[in-house]
């Protein structure tokens, strides 16, 4: 557990735990960004246990202010988050997507900030179809450093700090150990595999897969769409329709550490802490390799 926040000599942030394992912030070593990851990973471990109860449940959900689902699940997941990074990570801010539907956002949140959405997928997760996650990013800097995605119906948890890591056969309430490491893969020769919302795929999404070489679409829910391509089932997610931020970071900091890049259409960097804009995302294309 972390013992207290104080500057370094070079100005940045140096979180003292009473392990003596110390972060580093807003630029933590390689194996800081492992670790944060790890520890990221152990709290979606946990968090998934509320998760699955709910899910095992008769369980009802009720509509939010935006019009997006909700259920005991992410309130529940997102409680067992909240008081976690609170004891880990002390002084650290979190955008969390219930607290925030709760009480708002404001426009500025720092450089180092948490993004926490407890389910993502919510659609699915009301659907039972498995294909929603547990999503916790570190954002420095207005990049994901690092992160950890956890389907908890599927058994499986990524992690992505300097290197990327999939666990497979993964139960919620479990202590993480291992994993495999998780390399995108090089472009198929045939034509790409694009994989796609399964509940938001708009006409510029479409345009965007007609110009390219495609031989196979994928339509998934959730952040499991980046951890795909960060694992090479896939080479590239495009995404015009609305995110947040926290939908995102966590994936994000999976692909890229598995050797993938998030940009804009553009080709401009996809970035963090939008405050002004809501911390809403604008639209973005999640590559395996090089942009083509």
């Amino acid at each position: 557990m972390i013992d207290r926040l104080k500057p370094n000599r070079n100005g940045s942030l140096l979180l003292i735990r009473n392990d003596a394992m110390a972060f580093t912030l807003p630029h933590p070593t390689n194996k800081e960004r492992d670790e944060l990851a790890k520890l990221f990973a152990s709290i979606a471990s946990e968090a998934g246990v509320r998760v699955m109860e709910v899910y095992h449940s008769d369980f009802e959900h009720r509509t939010k202010a935006d019009y997006s689902p909700v259920s005991d699940a992410d309130e529940q997941a997102e409680e067992v988050i909240l008081a976690r990074l609170a004891a880990e990570l002390p002084g650290v801010p979190v955008l969390a997507e219930e607290r925030a539907a709760r009480e708002g956002v404001g426009e500025t949140i720092g450089d180092v900030f948490l993004l926490v959405d407890p389910v993502d997928g919510t659609k699915e997760f009301i659907q039972r179809k498995g294909d929603f996650t547990v999503n916790i990013a570190l954002i420095c800097g207005g990049a994901p450093v690092a992160g950890a995605v956890f389907a908890p119906a599927r058994g499986e948890m990524y992690t992505g700090g300097a290197g990327a890591t999939l666990i497979t056969d993964f139960a919620p309430g479990a202590i993480v150990r291992g994993g495999q490491t998780i390399r995108t893969r090089d472009y198929p020769a045939a034509g790409l595999t694009a994989i796609t919302s399964s509940s938001h795929l708009d006409d510029r999404t479409k345009a965007f897969l007609a110009e390219r070489k495609i031989t196979q679409q994928i339509g998934i829910g959730s952040s499991l769409k980046f951890c795909w391509v960060a694992a090479g089932k896939a080479d590239v997610y495009p995404r015009w329709g609305p995110t947040m931020e926290w939908d995102t970071a966590a994936g994000h900091a999976v692909l890229h550490a598995a050797g993938g890049r998030t940009i804009r259409p553009d080709g401009a960097a996809f970035t963090y802490g939008k405050g002004a804009d809501g911390f809403r995302n604008g639209p973005f294309i999640a590559w395996g390799r090089e942009p083509v």
